[in-house]
């Protein structure tokens, strides 16, 4: 398994393995409700993307209008950065700047998933155990 290459524009790509996309639903409904944010997945993964990224819209928007700080809170710990927010405005002209951060926090936390799946099968390759230091 080769290290993934997530972009702005291959994001779909990756969402075509069902348990992929519950892996990264579950993400983000996590890393939203450590801030009483609630996210909903229905388990229809061929329409995840259209249901997160909404779901993402809506709470964004709110959280925009009526926390800011909290909507700093939460894209501090999926790890979005303002500079990945500049490029993926430039990659997706036809998102406005809410889309733009729901899809990140959907890409970022594909990233997550893949990154974890990535590590994890090297491990196992390699008979070492995680978390474990050999010389």
């Amino acid at each position: 398994m080769d290290l993934p290459q997530v972009s702005n524009n291959n994001v779909s790509s990756f969402l075509n393995q069902a348990d992929i996309v519950k892996e990264t639903a579950e993400q983000i409904m996590k890393d939203f409700g450590m801030f009483g944010v609630e996210i909903t997945f229905s388990g229809d993964t061929t329409q995840a993307y259209n249901e997160l990224h909404k779901q993402l819209i809506d709470q964004i928007t709110i959280l925009l209008e009526r926390n800011y700080d909290l909507l700093l809170s939460v894209l501090y710990q999926v790890d979005i950065t303002e500079r990945e927010i500049a490029r993926a405005e430039r990659e997706l002209p036809h998102y406005n700047h809410v889309e733009i951060v729901a899809h990140q926090v959907i890409a970022r936390d594909l990233k997550k998933v893949l990154l974890r799946r990535y590590f994890k099968s090297k491990d196992s390759n390699s008979g070492n155990s995680p978390g474990i230091w050999t010389d």
